[in-house]
């Protein structure tokens, strides 16, 4: 247990200790990015390609920073983020991670009314020690439809 709070401490510093090279990741976003390849490296940078436009996951030195993740079906707000939260995990396993390293999650929500029930869905979802969150609404909506998104910050 405290193995997990000292991994987590020394990620989040290792976060500051890197952010002035992390604020140049908006690079990989390039619309201009070939066909989908498996897994790219820029320097000691690397990242998961999924669609044409952005990536599923970044990798920076030990820290994986996860693409937000939405729900493109007809469903409610449980469905949705249960579903969302099952593609952040296998994004997570993807990059050699884990929900339980996640350190920092942000969440956006197509409707401040569905914050209670996305919290009951979200709840245990990252083990006993859950990152430290960021809950908004969206003006307009989330993209696609979603009643959620969700990306996060975590460590392999």
């Amino acid at each position: 247990m405290e193995m997990k709070n000292n991994e987590r401490r020394s990620a989040l510093r290792k976060i500051f200790a890197s952010a002035a090279g992390v604020v140049g990741l908006g690079f990989l976003a390039k619309a201009e990015a070939k066909a989908a390849a498996p897994e790219k490296e820029a320097g000691s940078i690397t990242y998961q390609q999924n669609a044409p436009l952005f990536s599923g996951h970044t990798k920076h030195g030990n820290l994986v920073f996860i693409a937000g993740k939405g729900a493109h079906f007809d469903g409610d707000i449980t469905a949705h983020t249960n579903h969302v939260l099952d593609e952040v995990q296998k994004e997570l396993e993807k990059a050699g991670s884990s929900m339980e390293k996640v350190l920092k999650v942000n969440v956006y929500l197509a409707d401040l009314a569905d914050y209670t029930k996305m919290n009951e869905a979200y709840k245990g979802r990252f083990g006993n020690k859950p990152p430290v969150r960021t809950t908004v609404a969206t003006y307009g909506g989330v993209p696609g439809d979603s009643l959620v998104e969700i990306d996060c910050i975590a460590y392999v």
